[in-house]
C-alpha cells in the first residue's frame, strides 16, 4: 500500500489575502507540514485564478510542521489549523491520546513564540473572531459538547466568557464561520432539531443572538452574504430541506429561495460574493448546481436557472474543497471507486472546469483496468437499495466464483461515499470484487432513507445489507463461500447484527471499533454520547425501545451456532465506542460458537476511535484487516498479482 503513495507531495495552493496557503508531505514523514508563500504585488483580488509560480510567489514559509510536534507522542493528530485574520498568528489544536480532547495552541508566525497559555479540554473546533479572540467548545463529563467560550489571547482560560451553555442533554454544540468570514455561528442540535445563534465578528459586543429558534423537528444551518442570511431548513413537511433567505436586520422575515423537493435532498449550501453553490443529492449521487446572484445590496427575490456540473462516470463522489468568498472559482474534489481524488477549479462565470491536481498512484496503476458499476437490490419491503461495485476487469470472471468484499455503514444519515480507496487496490489486484451497500439509515437517498433505518425501523439497515449480499451472489458478483463483510463503528454494529441474524451467509466478517453492546450502552447515561443519541437508537428506559433494541443488539443475540471467520477491533481510548464492547462481544462468541473458525479481538492500546494517527501507521492497521481477509479466503500470494 505504501509503495503506491507518492510520499513527497503538496496540496493545491489556496490564495487568502496576500498569501498562497498549502500543505505538503515529505518522504518518510507521517504528518503534514503547513506552509505559505507571500504573493508579489500585494493582496490583489483574493481569488483562485492565479497560479503560484516562482515569479508570482515568495519563498516558502513553514507555519507548522506536525512531524516536529509529534516526536514526543505515540498518537498525534491536528484537527484544525487556523490563521488569524491579519495573517500574523496561527491557532491549532492537538489530540495526543485519541480521546478527542484537544489542546489549542496559538503562536506568532514571525517569532514562532507561543501567544498566551494553551486552552485545554476543547473539542476539535476553533474559530477566530478577530485577531485577538478565539471561540471554542468544551465537553461535559459524558463528552457532550455543551459550552461555547470566548477566549481573549494573553488571558487565563479561567477568565474565558461562556457565550452559550446548552443544558439539554440531548443537544450538542458546533461552531462554524460563514464563507464571508463576517459571522460566527453556534449551532445547538439533536438528531432531529437544531437552532442557530450568531455573532458578527469584529463587533465590540462579541455576544450571541438568535438566528433561528428551538422548535422540535425543525433543523437549520446558515451562512451569510451581504445583507442576508441563507438558511437551510429541514422540517416534517420539507424533509429533504428547503433554502430560506432573510434580511439581517429582521431575521424573522424569511422567504423561500429553493423549495422542498421530495426526490432531491438539499445537502449543503455555500455562498460567494456573486454566486450560490448548492450541493444536492438525487438517486444516491451528489450534484452541484451554481446560481448567479445579483450584486451585493440588491434584493434577492428568486433564482434564475442554475448551471449543473456534468460528470462522466455512473458512480462517483464529490466533496467541497477550500472556499474563497470573493472568487468566481469553485473548487471541489471528484473521485470514484477507480478514479483517484482530483481537485478541479470550476469557473462559475464561464462554466469551464480545469483539473488542478490528481492524486498520483505509483506503480502500474491504470484506471482502465478497473470497472465500476451501480446495481439495485430489492429490500424485503420492496425498496431499491443502491450498490456501488468495482473490480479488476482482467482478474474477475463474474461467473459466481469470485471472492467478494461487501462494505456497509447505514447510520446517522451518513453517506457512505463511493470514493477512491487506494488501499483497496491490494484486494482488487488479487481478483477480489469490492462493493458498498448504501443501506437505509444512511443519507444516500434522502432524509426518509435515514428515517427508515433508525429507531423502530433500525432492522431495515441489517436486512437491507443481507438483501444486498444475496443480490450480489444471485447476480454472480461473488461466491457465497468467498463472501466477506466489513463495517466500522456503527458499521461494526451492522456486521455484528447480520452475524447474529444470518451467520451462514458469510465466509469472513470484520467489525472495527464495533458498537455491538447497544442495549447496555444506551441504558447508561454516564457513557459518552448516550443521551445525545436517544433520537438515533431510542431510549431503552422506555419499555418498547428496550425490547426492540434487545432484539438486534449483537451481544444480546449470540446463540450456540457456527459463525464465520471474525475479526473484532477496539481502541483503548475510544470515547465513542468503549473498548469493552468489542471485548464483551468476542467473549460471548467464544462461549457460544460451535465451530473452529478464526475469532480474533485486536485492541489498539495507543489510539481511540480512528485508529493510528500517522499516515503510514494507519496503513498497518488496514493491512492487518486485509491480511485477515486474505487468510480467510485462502489467498496466499505474497504480492499483488499485477502491481508491485
Amino acid at each position: 500500500m505504501r509503495g503506491r503513495i507518492k510520499e513527497e507531495d503538496s496540496s493545491v495552493p489556496l490564495r487568502k489575502g496576500p498569501y498562497f496557503y498549502y500543505t505538503k508531505n515529505l518522504e518518510g514523514k507521517q504528518y503534514k507540514i503547513h506552509c505559505r508563500r507571500a504573493i508579489y504585488g500585494g493582496e490583489g483580488p483574493g481569488s483562485f485564478d492565479e497560479v503560484m509560480t516562482p515569479e508570482t510567489a515568495g519563498p516558502e514559509e513553514v507555519l507548522l510542521d506536525e512531524n516536529e510536534k509529534a516526536l514526543q507522542s505515540e498518537f498525534f493528530i491536528v484537527q484544525a489549523v487556523k490563521v488569524s485574520p491579519n495573517h500574523r498568528r496561527v491557532a491549532y489544536n492537538v489530540d495526543t491520546k485519541g480521546d478527542e480532547f484537544y489542546t489549542i495552541h496559538v503562536f506568532d508566525i514571525e517569532s514562532k513564540k507561543l501567544v498566551g497559555k494553551p486552552v485545554i479540554g476543547a473539542t476539535e473546533q476553533v474559530e477566530w473572531v478577530d485577531d485577538d479572540t478565539l471561540v471554542y467548545v468544551t465537553q461535559d463529563d459524558t463528552r457532550r459538547p455543551y459550552k461555547a467560550w470566548r477566549h481573549e489571547l494573553h488571558t487565563e482560560q479561567s477568565q474565558d466568557v461562556c457565550l452559550y451553555h446548552e443544558e439539554d442533554e440531548e443537544y450538542f454544540l458546533d461552531i462554524i464561520s460563514s464563507e464571508s468570514e463576517e459571522y460566527l455561528f453556534v449551532l445547538s442540535g439533536s438528531k432531529m432539531t437544531s437552532f442557530i445563534l450568531y455573532m458578527k465578528k469584529n463587533s465590540p459586543a462579541k455576544e450571541l443572538r438568535y438566528l433561528t429558534q428551538r422548535i422540535k423537528g425543525i433543523d437549520t444551518i446558515a451562512t451569510h452574504r451581504g445583507g442576508h442570511f441563507f438558511i437551510k431548513q429541514r422540517s416534517e413537511d420539507a424533509f429533504n430541506s428547503e433554502l430560506l433567505i432573510c434580511p439581517i436586520e429582521d431575521v424573522s422575515k424569511t422567504s423561500i429561495l429553493i423549495p422542498h423537493r421530495e426526490s432531491v435532498k438539499l445537502d449543503q449550501v455555500e455562498v460567494s460574493r456573486d454566486h450560490l453553490i448548492v450541493y444536492e443529492r438525487e438517486d444516491g449521487l451528489e450534484n452541484i448546481i451554481v446560481y448567479s446572484l445579483p450584486k451585493v445590496g440588491q434584493p434577492i427575490e428568486n433564482l434564475a436557472n442554475g448551471r449543473r456540473l456534468q460528470f462522466s462516470e455512473t458512480v462517483y463522489s464529490i466533496l467541497p474543497k477550500e472556499f474563497q468568498f470573493n472568487s468566481s472559482i469553485l473548487r471541489y474534489s471528484y473521485s470514484s471507486l477507480r478514479t483517484p481524488p482530483s481537485v478541479y477549479d470550476y469557473d462559475m462565470n464561464t462554466g469551464e472546469s480545469s483539473l488542478k491536481k490528481r492524486q498520483e498512484v505509483l506503480g502500474d496503476f491504470d484506471i482502465e483496468h478497473y470497472e465500476i458499476v451501480r446495481r439495485w437490490a430489492c429490500a424485503e419491503d420492496g425498496s431499491n437499495i443502491p450498490i456501488s461495485i468495482v473490480y479488476r476487469k482482467d482478474l474477475v470472471k463474474l461467473d459466481g466464483t469470485d471472492p467478494l468484499l461487501l462494505y456497509g455503514y447505514g447510520s446517522y444519515e451518513v453517506v457512505n461515499e463511493p470514493s477512491f480507496r487506494g488501499e483497496s487496490l491490494s484486494l482488487l489486484n488479487r481478483g477480489i470484487v469490492f462493493a458498498i451497500a448504501h443501506i437505509r439509515g444512511g443519507g444516500e437517498m434522502g432524509r426518509k432513507w435515514y428515517d427508515d433505518g433508525k429507531l423502530f425501523k433500525k432492522k431495515n439497515t441489517f436486512t437491507d445489507f443481507i438483501c444486498s449480499a444475496e443480490y450480489l451472489l444471485a447476480n454472480k458478483f461473488g461466491a457465497k463461500e468467498k463472501l466477506c463483510i466489513h463495517g466500522r463503528s456503527a458499521g461494526g454494529l451492522l456486521i455484528g447484527a447480520v452475524l447474529t441474524m444470518k451467520p451462514d451467509l458469510f465466509r469472513c466478517a470484520i467489525a472495527e471499533v464495533a458498537f455491538v453492546d447497544v442495549l447496555t450502552t444506551m441504558l447508561d447515561s454516564s457513557i459518552p454520547l448516550t443521551t445525545a443519541e436517544y433520537e438515533e437508537w431510542g431510549n431503552p428506559n422506555i419499555k418498547d425501545y428496550y425490547t426492540y433494541i434487545k432484539s438486534y443488539s449483537p451481544v444480546d443475540n449470540v446463540q450456540a451456532r457456527s459463525y464465520p471467520d471474525t475479526l473484532i477491533t477496539g481502541g483503548l481510548h475510544d470515547p465513542r465506542v468503549g473498548y469493552w464492547e468489542p471485548a464483551k462481544f468476542v467473549a460471548k462468541l467464544r462461549e457460544f460458537k460451535t465451530d473452529d473458525n478464526l475469532l480474533l479481538l485486536k485492541c489498539d492500546m495507543g489510539a481511540g476511535h480512528f485508529s493510528k494517527s500517522g499516515r503510514f501507521d494507519k496503513l498497518k492497521e488496514v493491512a492487518f484487516v486485509y491480511a485477515f481477509i486474505l487468510k480467510s479466503l485462502g489467498i496466499v500470494n505474497c504480492g499483488d498479482t499485477i502491481s508491485s
